[in-house]
């Protein structure tokens, strides 16, 4: 490996560890603000019980995305200066609002955690609110500087000089709110699924009909429920991200799909591996004319094909397989949750068969997948720009050698770590059970939130 790809994979190691307690700590306050909301419009105590214990995962991971965020800056620092050159002037903004944005999250995380059961039901509702609204802020904002990196504004750069530099514009950059919105439903998906998994496996570990057993399928249904609004209203903002990239990134669009030649009636290409002698994608499944379709809501739109640009321009032809493999998780959560709902509400089941079951277990982990997949695709799309058509990845990063020990080390330290963060939640949740939980809710006096043991 070269110098170049030694530090685009130590960066994109970091971020692709950072990005899992990222994403789940933007999706899970908002099932941990469901279950608050149900219980005060119910008084079930097993609602409580389960934001109790939500919460007390969210603090974990809380606890491991704040380290390999600031990690994920520094390295921004170190390994791309000729980016943060440019950042810097032009896109501190986000980096800037974000801290107010981790503040409020953090403390009226501290407020319900350490307060819950001394203020009133509205001050209960409303911290987690704030706690929703300030984890998916720094998200968004975050991701605000990927979606500049892909549709750049708000500056001039003449002669390798940065002028006429414009804040506002630059952070209301066009892709910004197809990002948001992306950023933001994705990550209710992934926190609702990984919920949905973890009630699953416990359900089948525990006696059908027991309180357990009834507890995390109260737990399932629920998730079920947020993840298929969620993972439904993904798929149509995914229709609007393939829209922005026919007008801003078209290469991206003809990487993604396997295009080559540029034509109207484009068809949709489904599965499949980009070949590049050939200029096809082998074993694929071709729907005629919808990616026409799909890029501009007409079966005329003229897709452009990679041949439009030069070879050293193309991204790299394998996101076609990342591109799918996100398509196909998502139309398999959507499935999922309108099948598990159906099941129940309409077919009026009180008993999962155990191969649906298995498939709720898989949900969990296939939804981080699919974050990964498209957080790859993203940005391996956008190559070999770090800042589109305007500064080159190989142009931006550093000139310091041998970052291969770097790379082996914090590869070993995110698996130290990935390991560690497991083992903390399963002991602390093998030493406050459920039923110690509800125990503790029902009987007057025990404190459930400041519990600890």
């Amino acid at each position: 490996m070269d110098d170049l790809l030694i530090a685009r994979s130590l960066f994109g190691t970091t971020m692709g560890f950072h990005i899992i307690f990222a994403t789940i700590g933007v999706g899970l306050p908002l099932m941990m603000l469901t279950a608050e909301l149900l219980y005060q419009k119910t008084k079930d105590q097993e609602y409580v019980v389960m934001a109790k214990r939500w919460t007390k995962a969210f603090a974990v991971l809380l606890g491991v995305g704040i380290p390999t965020g600031t990690i994920a800056g520094v390295q921004l620092s170190l390994l791309w200066p000729g980016f943060m050159e440019v950042l810097g002037v032009v896109m501190a903004l986000p980096f800037q609002i974000e801290i107010y944005a981790f503040f409020i999250e953090a403390l009226f995380m501290s407020i319900y955690v350490y307060a819950a059961e001394r203020i009133p039901p509205w001050a209960r509702i409303s911290s987690l609110v704030l706690v929703a609204l300030g984890a998916l802020a720094s998200a968004v904002l975050i991701t605000n500087v990927h979606a500049w990196q892909g549709t750049p504004r708000g500056f001039t750069m003449e002669n390798g000089l940065i002028t006429n530099v414009d804040p506002w514009v630059a952070f209301f950059n066009p892709s910004f709110f197809v990002t948001a919105t992306h950023v933001a439903v994705s990550a209710y998906t992934t926190g609702a699924f990984v919920i949905a998994s973890v009630a699953a496996f416990k359900m089948l570990r525990s006696d059908f009909g027991s309180r357990i057993y009834n507890f995390h399928k109260k737990a399932l249904m629920v998730s079920l429920v947020v993840g298929g609004i969620f993972s439904l209203v993904t798929a149509i903002n995914g229709h609007e991200a393939a829209q922005y990239l026919h007008e801003y990134q078209p290469e991206k669009l003809a990487a993604a799909e396997g295009l080559f030649e540029t034509q109207s009636h484009a068809p949709l290409v489904v599965g499949g591996f980009t070949d590049r002698e050939s200029e096809t994608v082998k074993w694929a499944i071709h729907i005629p004319w919808a990616l026409s379709f799909l890029a501009g809501n007409s079966f005329d739109t003229v897709v452009l094909g990679l041949n439009e640009w030069p070879e050293k321009e193309w991204p790299p032809l394998f996101v076609h397989t990342l591109f799918n493999g996100m398509v196909f998780i998502g139309t398999y959560l959507i499935m999922l949750a309108f099948a598990g709902l159906a099941w129940t509400k309409i077919l009026k089941k009180d008993r999962f068969p155990k191969l649906f079951m298995w498939a709720f277990i898989a949900s969990g982990p296939l939804a981080v997948l699919a974050i990964e997949f498209g957080w790859v695709f993203a940005c391996s799309g956008r190559q070999p720009w770090v800042i589109y058509r305007t500064l080159l990845t190989a142009d931006a990063a550093t000139t310091a050698t041998n970052l291969g020990v770097l790379f082996m080390l914090f590869a070993a330290v995110y698996a130290i770590l990935g390991v560690v963060v497991v083992l903390v939640l399963l002991y602390y949740f093998k030493k406050n059970t459920v039923m110690d939980d509800l125990n503790r809710a029902e009987q007057k006096g025990l404190p459930l939130y400041g519990s600890n043991t």
